[in-house]
């Protein structure tokens, strides 16, 4: 965004001119009348060194906008020089017209009025090439910045493309569970993934939902997954959003449930989840913990696409706006996700 005035041209050339414009007009402001009408070969001179000023904006934009991407950039450091020599030696002719109109009643000597324009000719050139660097490097942080930009953005778009395939085949496995248990649940099941699969398909292709639809479907999911399992199993869930009109990255939550269901039911002999999400203050905690067994095979050929790939999401969409901690310890494991919300 600091950046944003390199695209406006027209913005550009409007502050070229007005600091041209100071420029010119300095040995005007600060040369009295009293001086102007006291010696008539000095308003000559005036005049003939003001016109010549004109000269040192070519000599700015030749060397800004040719000479130095032509030669310069490229290496050809000698060819660089010798148009720059070319180049005084011109605005010297164009120097000696202006002298022979402006005072023409004095001899034009070369070498004097060479080393009259010397110093102002190498002043425009530093003061050129100075721009025309500090310019370009302006324009090459933001072209990267934006192609980064970019890159972040397929990134997220196909670590998105992950979740889904991997978050329906779990979803459909409960459903063939259900069927073969002939099950009197299977019509609100059925219901319920038609709703996940209306969030999954159309709003989790925006690049931000409304926090009030990612807990209502993180609840659907949830709702599924305890038909699968056995009743024994201690589930605990607590919900409280103080503000949800907030936005937050599409199924962001559903992978760290999934994880749990996964390995929190597998070899253990009192399986227990407990899930809890709390915000406040744009301020979103979200806990999950499931007991589990070190030498836990639950893992499917699906395994290891959820949990990476909601930390690089985390570390891409939220730098330095989340906590996440992670610890499997004592026959817990334990994620605990603090997000600072947009």
């Amino acid at each position: 965004m600091k950046t944003k005035w390199l695209e406006n041209r027209k913005f550009v050339w409007i502050i070229h001119v007005f600091i041209w414009g100071i420029i010119l007009m300095l040995p005007f402001i600060f040369t009295s009348e009293n001086d102007k009408l006291k010696d008539r070969d000095f308003l000559q001179f005036r005049y003939l060194d003001n016109t010549t000023n004109f000269l040192w904006v070519g000599v700015f934009y030749l060397n800004a906008l040719f000479l130095l991407p032509r030669f310069f950039y490229n290496g050809k450091y000698v060819l660089y020089v010798a148009f720059q020599v070319l180049t005084f030696l011109f605005v010297m002719l164009l120097h000696r017209a202006l002298f022979l109109y402006f005072v023409p009643q004095h001899h034009f000597i070369f070498v004097r009025s060479s080393q009259h324009n010397l110093i102002p000719f190498l002043f425009t050139v530093m003061v050129s090439t100075t721009y025309k660097v500090t310019y370009d490097r302006f324009k090459t942080d933001a072209e990267a910045a934006a192609l980064q930009r970019e890159r972040l953005k397929t990134e997220l778009s196909f670590l998105r493309s992950q979740v889904s395939p991997h978050f329906l085949f779990n979803v459909l496995n409960n459903i063939v569970a259900l069927v073969r248990l002939k099950s009197a649940e299977l019509e609100p099941t059925v219901i319920r993934l038609s709703s996940l699969l209306q969030y999954m398909l159309y709003e989790s292709d925006d690049e931000k939902v409304l926090l009030k639809n990612e807990v209502e479907s993180l609840q659907d999911y949830i709702d599924l997954q305890k038909l699968r399992f056995s009743p024994n199993m201690n589930l605990q869930t607590f919900f409280d959003v103080k503000e949800e009109w907030h936005s937050i990255e599409p199924m962001l939550l559903i992978p760290f449930v999934e994880n749990a269901f996964k390995h929190g039911n597998g070899l253990s002999e009192n399986p227990e989840i407990r899930i809890e999400l709390k915000e406040s203050n744009g301020k979103l905690n979200f806990s999950v913990r499931n007991r589990y067994v070190a030498n836990d095979n639950a893992k499917d050929k699906t395994s290891g696409i959820g949990l990476p790939n909601v930390k690089r999401r985390l570390s891409l969409l939220y730098p330095n706006r989340h906590i996440l901690e992670i610890d499997d310890s004592a026959g817990w494991y334990h994620v605990d996700l603090k997000l600072t919300l947009q």
